[in-house]
């Protein structure tokens, strides 16, 4: 895979590139980078797209913007930024876990198909959320709100527990050696917590974009690891209720949070059945 850079959004973005064909753009989550997709990527390429996976803002070596603006609305405009100023027509798909999978329900109107993994659309947890063993799962984002945030993850240990909290029996230490480049320096780690502490706004939003929908605005495929150690599988029960007609929801037994990962064969198939053939 071939690493570049574009200006999209104010944002220098690296990203990591394969194939010919219509633009799939594949946006990773938390705490990961963009080699999350060496998985899909080829399988992307072989199937007819130019598979795309940008770093997301603050995750080196992409930039730390310079407005530190982390708000779902920021992720948005990169989306929209990025589908432009890559060449991406009507043709493109998306793909995003985790974090990724925030952009991509809010922006999948403006793609001829969307895939979100691992966080349910909006609307779909509800109180369930607020359950005892969820809190339990959920830490580190209170955590985050807190002074104690860049010192605990900066700790030895914390994201190995992560990974294997919520991916239970995956070897994760080829993703944590490209986690370790990509926010090992102390402004990108406050990047990416930077996301969490908007997101429950203890950072208030910067105000240069406007309020995201929270609406899905297209089709989705949505996928979810039936061992999902960070939000438990249950808690995604009524994700198609909450898509939009057309739309599929699908467990995946034997997979953890990183099921793309742990499950690659499986969750390949799913996903390019759903895109179907590059047109």
């Amino acid at each position: 895979m071939e690493i570049r850079t574009i200006h999209a959004n104010g944002v220098e973005f690296a990203y990591l590139t394969l194939g010919e064909g219509p633009l799939a753009l594949c946006l990773h989550g938390f705490p990961d980078t963009a080699h999350t997709w060496r998985h899909l990527m080829p399988a992307l390429a072989e199937r007819g797209y130019r598979a795309v996976a940008p770093f997301m803002r603050g995750y080196a070596p992409t930039e730390v913007p310079a407005d530190a603006a982390y708000e779902t609305a920021a992720l948005v405009a990169d989306v929209r930024a990025l589908h432009e100023e890559l060449g991406g027509g009507d043709d493109a798909v998306v793909i995003g876990h985790d974090w990724g999978a925030f952009p991509a329900y809010a922006t999948a109107g403006r793609f001829r198909r969307a895939v979100t993994l691992a966080v349910p659309p909006p609307g779909a947890l509800g109180a369930a959320f607020l359950e005892y063993e969820q809190l339990k799962r959920s830490f580190y984002i209170f955590l985050f709100q807190t002074p104690l945030a860049e010192p605990a993850a900066a700790a030895p240990g914390f994201f190995e527990n992560l990974w294997h909290d919520w991916s239970p029996g995956y070897d994760a230490s080829e993703d944590l050696a490209f986690l370790r480049r990509s926010i090992g320096e102390p402004a990108n780690l406050s990047a990416a917590i930077g996301y969490y502490r908007a997101m429950l706004g203890t950072v208030p939003p910067s105000g240069r974009y406007p309020e995201a929908d929270n609406g899905v605005t297209g089709p989705v495929l949505y996928l979810h690891g039936a061992q999902d150690g960070c939000l438990a599988a249950h808690l995604a029960k009524d994700a198609i209720s909450r898509l939009p007609e057309g739309s599929r929801a699908e467990q995946v037994a034997g997979a953890g949070h990183f099921l793309h990962l742990e499950r690659p064969a499986e969750v390949n198939r799913l996903i390019l059945d759903w895109l179907g053939p590059a047109t």
